[in-house]
């Protein structure tokens, strides 16, 4: 008698295991450009915050370093001065397990980055507050969306490469 709990269904693919190893700033920088320039008073932010995400294959195996990179810029909405500017880049060792081949990527720069995103953000509030401004609450981050653009950007650079040299 066979297993009667299969019922003739494929045997489920292995479930995806994913592991921090380790987490930690691999760079930063934090400049207070108003308390530098002496100037004071209450002023509107414009914070712009751009993202770049990074993952690279470890030497062991299963194990990937995944890095994410912020840099916010915050300027005065009134003047266009600028106040801070904090560069942050933020890594973790990863131990991807079961996930196919042509799903790793996506998975590392998306999954990953999900992970590390809510120390990122208290990070960036410590350092803001400690560096004599209001403490700035990171908007929530898609990384799928992220993702999907960085797909789009790729194939229309390699389109609009000339296809020959005359």
């Amino acid at each position: 008698m066979g297993d009667a709990n299969t019922n003739g269904a494929p045997e489920a693919a292995p479930q995806v295991k994913m592991n921090v190893l380790a987490q930690f700033i691999r760079d930063m920088s934090f400049e207070n450009i108003l308390a530098q320039k002496g100037a004071q008073g209450d002023t509107q932010p414009d914070v712009q915050v751009q993202v770049n995400l990074d993952a690279r294959k470890r030497a062991p195996e299963n194990q990937y370093e995944v890095v994410m990179k912020l840099k916010i810029d915050s300027k005065a909405k009134e003047t266009g001065d600028q106040l801070f500017l904090l560069e942050i880049e933020y890594a973790g060792v990863f131990v991807v397990e079961n996930v196919p081949e042509e799903q790793i990527h996506p998975f590392l720069l998306i999954e990953c980055p999900r992970m590390l995103f809510p120390f990122v953000r208290r990070i960036v509030a410590d350092v803001t507050r400690d560096g004599g401004f209001p403490p700035l609450n990171l908007e929530t981050i898609d990384f799928l969306a992220l993702y999907r653009a960085e797909l789009q950007r790729r194939a229309a650079a390699s389109q609009a490469e000339p296809q020959g040299t005359a």
